[in-house]
């Protein structure tokens, strides 16, 4: 937790400041029952009617300074504490940023965002308790014992017996409560994950039917937070009431013990009053302690799990030094490749070599788990290598720094992704200066010019939240227009051109060729029509290349190849 606290550096002058006026309001507040106690002895009980005004008169001032103290305390830690969540929030997002898409499968999702929401929510809570309560509670206590015994030392015996009773308590709730508080922040994961791929997957559960059986599957996770919740719940609901008898018992006891040394003469009506408010400042320091004892410990599961993505350290960066001067213009090539994801057990590919030149198509087919859009993530640089080497430019990617690297890829998605915002905007992400002239001559490419001059405001149509208001073909083609603007030196297509028909891929495919003359162009597909064409075919089978050449050549050489195109044409079109 102390590593979370670290980013409040920034709010020292608030945090000192908060620290020196809770303290004024807790000495002030330490202060008034002995004004009480002279306002008796020496106003009341000697009828002294301008003792008892000036002695209230000084009690209104202590008190209304501390009313003050108190709400510029708030303030300020409340500004302290709402810098801190933005701070966080901050440093959390951008080392989510930084991840590589190994670190997105090991954390997952809706993990992240619980810990960028919740998790940073009750650390700014537990920051506003800690500024507040922790000062003044350990003061009050200390401070009302001292009081206490300065008005009469043979009565705090009572407190010496109630103390260690109500720290008892205390210790014995917050051992029950520790555990419960850290399973929140899990149960809150579950039920986030569960939510997230209802929401998301809205239509293909309607599509099966199954809203009954997700349903039941949500409930089961907000049964079981919800448990967790009662059953925290139900010891606070004994905390409450456990510490209020103890208090009672204790102001009993001290009225019993000090009525019997009022009557002894031993004491006074004025510090019998005053030992009573000191010991009911002890008890609620006491009560405040418990608290805090109960809401750190969440909040240090809370720091604990931001403080483990904070941590963990992105397995792709860039080298210490990189090599960021090229020679070439979009020149790719592959070297005795092999490539395993985490975990598994056979490499998902094996020793690829090819290589792609400006002003060519390359093209990438194979069946469903070859490894076709594993071989494309690996140009990008989104995962590193086993063996072998990737050169951009006659260097290695792992030479050259991501950000240099990336600016020369224009990459399309196998699952087209938009984000809420125009169409303008959506095409604009892949180049923050393209002009208007430039966004409409990629969409005519892109072939998205035709359904986009058919929406109501044209170019500044809103696309909803994850494009869920336009086709799987329109989506495909704006993010195609997204990498045109770009106009990078390589192109890599990941079978986006699945959704569209054979008619708009032809179109397409016949302008992005005009357009894309000088380079580097990386086509995955599934569809032999969209690769027949290609200057270069690349088959790949469980992980490895069986041929490599153009269409004819591959009819005569690669039975895999030659299986794949008997399988999608006829014999008449295969000639």
């Amino acid at each position: 937790m102390i590593k979370v606290y670290k980013f409040l550096k920034p709010y020292t002058a608030m945090v000192v400041a908060v620290i020196i006026f809770v303290t004024l309001q807790t000495l002030g507040d330490l202060y008034l029952p002995t004004l009480m106690s002279n306002i008796i002895n020496e106003g009341v009980m000697q009828g002294d009617t301008n003792r008892i005004l000036q002695i209230g008169g000084l009690m209104l001032l202590v008190a209304g300074g501390g009313v003050i103290c108190s709400v510029i305390a708030s303030l300020l830690s409340s500004k302290a504490s709402a810098g801190l969540g933005t701070i966080l929030r901050s440093k959390v997002f951008r080392r989510v940023e930084s991840y590589s898409l190994y670190e997105f499968d090991k954390l997952g999702t809706a993990t992240l965002i619980t810990r960028t929401t919740n998790d940073i929510n009750q650390i700014q809570m537990v920051t506003v308790m800690i500024m507040r309560l922790m000062i003044s509670a350990p003061i009050m206590a200390v401070g009302g014992v001292i009081m206490a015994l300065k008005k009469d030392r043979p009565l705090t015996l009572v407190l010496a017996v109630a103390i260690p009773v109500l720290a008892g308590v205390v210790a014995f709730i917050a051992s029950r409560m520790i555990p419960l508080f850290r399973l929140v922040q899990v149960k809150i994961d579950k039920i986030n994950l569960v939510l997230r791929e209802k929401l998301t997957g809205i239509r293909v559960i309607r599509a099966f039917n199954t809203v009954e059986r997700e349903r039941k599957r949500f409930d089961e996770a907000n049964v079981d937070l919800t448990d967790n919740y009662i059953k925290v719940n139900k010891i606070m609901a004994f905390m409450m009431p456990s510490i209020m008898l103890i208090m009672n018992f204790t102001s009993l006891a001290i009225l019993w013990f000090g009525g019997i040394r009022i009557s002894e003469g031993s004491m006074d009506l004025g510090a019998l009053a005053a030992f009573t408010q000191y010991a009911m400042q002890i008890m609620m320091s006491m009560l405040m302690l418990a608290m805090m004892f109960i809401m750190v410990p969440r909040a240090q599961a809370a720091a604990v799990r931001i403080n483990e993505v904070l941590d963990t350290v992105p397995e792709i960066i860039d080298a210490e030094e990189t090599k960021d001067s090229f020679i070439g213009k979009g020149y790719v090539e592959f070297k005795d490749v092999t490539f395993s994801y985490p975990g598994a057990e056979e490499p998902a590919l094996r020793n690829i070599s090819f290589s792609a030149k400006p002003g060519e198509v390359t093209a990438i087919i194979g069946s469903t788990g070859a490894g076709k859009s594993t071989l494309i993530n690996l140009i990008p640089r989104f995962y590193d290598i086993d063996s072998g080497s990737i050169l951009v430019d006659g260097i290695d990617v792992r030479e050259i720094s991501q950000e240099n690297l990336r600016n020369k890829i224009g990459f399309v998605p196998q699952k087209a992704v938009l984000f809420s915002g125009t169409i303008t905007e959506n095409i604009r992400f892949g180049n923050k200066d393209a002009t208007d002239e430039e966004i409409i001559h990629a969409a005519e490419v892109a072939q998205a010019t035709e359904f986009i001059e058919t929406m109501d405001k044209g170019f500044d149509h809103e696309i909803s939240q994850g494009g869920t208001n336009v086709s799987g073909g329109q989506k495909q083609r704006l993010s195609i227009a997204r990498a045109l603007v770009r106009k990078p030196e390589i192109y890599i297509f990941d079978d986006s051109f699945s959704a569209l028909d054979f008619k708009t891929d032809a179109k397409l495919r016949a302008a992005l060729k005009k357009e894309t003359l000088e380079s580097t162009v990386l086509i995955v597909a599934q569809r032999v029509g969209t690769v027949m064409d290609a200057d270069r075919i690349i088959v790949l089978d469980e992980g490895s290349i069986v041929g490599i050449g153009t269409h004819k050549e591959l009819l005569d050489k690669c039975d895999v190849y030659r299986e794949i195109v008997s399988s999608q044409l006829s014999e008449e079109e295969i000639a």
